[in-house]
């Protein structure tokens, strides 16, 4: 048997109740993406190719965020909330002819690495029938326990609200996943579960006993409590946040990312990194972020959905929204926003200035309090700025709008029209000065207000 072999079926009927939302449990998002994701994804790195998912009754935003990660993930309802083995029979069509290893997951775990789930299909390659992945608690409460027989063989799993008062001291807890040797092994077993038991639910957990009732090998992969936690509440939520993102800044350390202040930083599931980034405190990167080598990020940025090119400087105070990109050695400035425009090698956008729908060339300089005006009120338009250009302080430039290369923009211009290249556009009234006027002004008030 191998991971390719296997498929995964991944339980999300449930309806959170104690998250207190109108979204599913499993679509709360970690590190930018839903919870389900990050399960389904954990899944694939270990190799497992087919997965299934099971979801409850009007929850096809669940299906669709699933098949968002996996488009051939098939999708099944559980009509009613009758426990996990009737969860796990919603998916038996799913199942084919000489299926390899079945392993069942849950959309709530987040923290799930790949590494577990190829030591548990490794378990079943080495001659177990049914693995069951276990962690010790440091409070059980809640938890099932795992029980062993006198050899230290697995014997069963009790349900605390079913467990005596010397199985409740037991701290050897389990995290609910588990995996059959074969889709046939499955079947059998689940058809013989019954709802015997304080909640009157169908334990998939009893399937433990019943396999060693009938002499099969069952074992257990020891996991952490981290890992395998089920986020049920908002509290956990923060707390597996938390834990992802400490897991993914060490990662990113490992791999050559200077973080100043790592607590400040948070990254996304997708974030991208190079050798020798500098990343300064309090930056916030969403998904769909690539940062190349050697550049620096300064404090207090947030990023989504865009690139900085190799060496180049962002910051502080700088936000990147979907579509910037900034090539190699380019500057951003403090209080800069780039929406959806191309900043060329060596270009400066460095304070106080929109660039929107545009594209800046290579070793341009853009001043202080410029706004490309992108839209109209019912489109959206693009401005182009040449190379070497320089464009003047507190310039706004009214898009669609070309201005060539090596041309200038006179500070406080409105441009409306394309300027050529190496040419000098000013756009603004004249200045006139009218002598005495501010003392004449002051006078007049002042007798004014002692009336």
């Amino acid at each position: 048997m191998t991971q390719s072999s296997a498929l995964a079926i991944v339980l999300a009927a449930g309806k959170g109740t104690r998250m207190k939302s109108d979204l599913p449990k499993v679509l709360h998002r970690i590190a930018g993406a839903p919870m389900l994701a990050h399960v389904l994804r954990a899944g694939s790195a270990a190799g497992i190719a087919r997965a299934c998912l099971v979801v409850g009754p009007n929850m096809e935003a669940v299906g669709e965020a699933g098949q968002a990660v996996d488009p051939a993930l098939d999708v099944f309802v559980q009509p009613e909330q009758l426990g996990t083995a009737d969860a796990v029979k919603a998916a038996l069509p799913s199942l084919e002819a000489g299926q390899g290893p079945v392993l069942v997951l849950y959309g709530d775990t987040p923290l799930l690495r790949a590494e577990t789930l190829k030591a548990v299909v490794g378990e079943l390659d080495a001659g177990a029938d049914l693995v069951v992945v276990g962690f010790e608690a440091d409070d059980p409460t809640g938890y099932g326990r795992l029980l062993f027989d006198e050899e230290g063989r697995l014997a069963g799993i009790r349900e605390e609200k079913d467990a005596s008062t010397a199985e409740r001291a037991l701290t050897l807890c389990n995290s609910g996943i588990v995996a059959f040797r074969s889709g046939e092994t499955l079947t059998t077993l689940l058809s013989r579960i019954g709802n015997d038991n304080a909640k009157g639910e169908y334990y998939l957990t009893d399937a433990v006993s019943l396999a060693r009732a009938d002499g099969l090998h069952a074992r257990v992969v020891l996991s952490n409590a981290e890992e395998v936690l089920g986020v049920n509440s908002r509290a956990e939520l923060a707390v597996a946040e938390a834990a992802m993102q400490k897991r993914l800044r060490s990662a990113a350390m490992a791999h050559g990312v200077t973080l100043i202040a790592p607590e400040t930083v948070f990254f996304s599931y997708d974030t991208a990194i190079g050798r020798d980034v500098v990343i300064q405190p309090n930056v916030i990167i969403g998904p769909g972020v690539t940062i190349d080598d050697g550049a620096t990020i300064k404090g207090f940025c947030h990023f989504e959905n865009a690139r900085i090119g190799p060496g180049a400087t962002v910051g502080p105070f700088a936000r990147l929204r979907p579509g910037a990109e900034l090539a190699k050695n380019a500057h951003v400035g403090n209080f800069v926003e780039i929406k959806n425009a191309h900043v060329h090698e060596g270009a400066k956008v460095n304070h106080l200035t929109y660039i929107g729908d545009a594209s800046v060339g290579a070793k341009a300089n853009i001043g202080a309090g410029t706004i490309t005006c992108n839209y109209d009120g019912f489109a959206k338009h693009r401005t182009e700025i040449g190379e070497g250009a320089f464009i003047g302080s507190n310039s706004s430039l009214v898009a669609p709008v070309k201005v060539g290369d090596g041309a200038y923009v006179g500070s406080g211009s409105v441009v409306t029209k394309d300027v050529p290249e190496d040419a000098l556009a000013v756009s603004r009234v004249p200045q006139q000065n009218h002598e005495g006027w501010a003392g004449k002004m002051r006078a007049r008030r002042t007798r004014d207000k002692s009336k």
